[in-house]
């Protein structure tokens, strides 16, 4: 049996390595979008999972094969963009890793499985640990071919966040500078700053310690859209 996994992302691929050898069937893995038509065509995958994808995935692969992503909210609630970062700025410690069947409706298809994932640490490591709980819910679909079940209750749209949101807010309390800093804190996320003349200070490795936060500090010269 032929299995696809889809990711762009560095730390959903290496909980994949590490588990590779132990998983049933003939695995391969599609890094870009450009890729995935053909790949999915000479393989015809009996699924396509789809762990950490930053791209619209074509009608036509979604209608022809099963098509399974991980989306990080209790769905129907958080459907939509930067699911972590608007779980974090909600308030929430804890989320369900949810498996779902991808149609073309954003995060609204049936569902074959949920998990619970600590919202704990920097985004990295929290995405570090979504990957391995991917991983393990990729094995159990494969080996039990669960049937999805349709979403239940109201929905609740997340919006995607854009670069300027990060900035660090204002006259805030400790804990949300801290979860600012953290929930940004990720290779390709725009990190948390701070504008200091023509500089932008941005801001890493926050930890919480009392009533102080404590992190790193680095000074980059913006680029031309930034200013705005």
């Amino acid at each position: 049996m032929e299995y696809l996994i889809c990711t762009n992302r560095s730390w959903v691929l290496d909980a994949f390595l590490q588990v590779r050898r132990s998983l049933p069937g003939r695995w391969s893995i599609c890094v870009t979008p450009e890729d995935l038509a053909s790949t999915a065509q000479r393989l015809k995958p009996r699924f396509i999972f789809f762990p950490h994808w930053s791209f619209i995935v074509p009608e036509e692969i979604l209608c022809e094969y099963e098509c399974v992503c991980f989306h990080m909210t209790d769905v129907p609630y958080g459907r939509g963009g930067s699911p972590l970062q608007n779980l974090i700025v909600r308030g929430h410690t804890s989320t369900q890793l949810t498996a779902l069947r991808m149609t073309s409706e954003i995060d609204a298809g049936p569902i074959y499985m949920k998990r619970p994932l600590s919202l704990e640490g920097s985004a990295e490591e929290i995405f570090c640990r979504a990957s391995e709980l991917s991983v393990q819910m990729m094995a159990e679909i494969v080996a039990t071919e669960p049937e999805p079940v349709p979403q239940k209750g109201e929905s609740t749209i997340f919006s995607r966040r854009n670069p300027s949101q990060s900035e660090l807010p204002i006259n805030s309390s400790p804990e949300v500078l801290y979860d600012h800093i953290r929930m940004l804190d990720a290779p390709g996320y725009p990190h948390a700053f701070l504008r200091h003349g023509s500089w932008r200070a941005i801001f890493t490795d926050a930890q919480l310690i009392g009533d102080t936060v404590e992190a790193r500090v680095r000074f980059e010269k913006p680029i031309a859209e930034d200013l705005s």
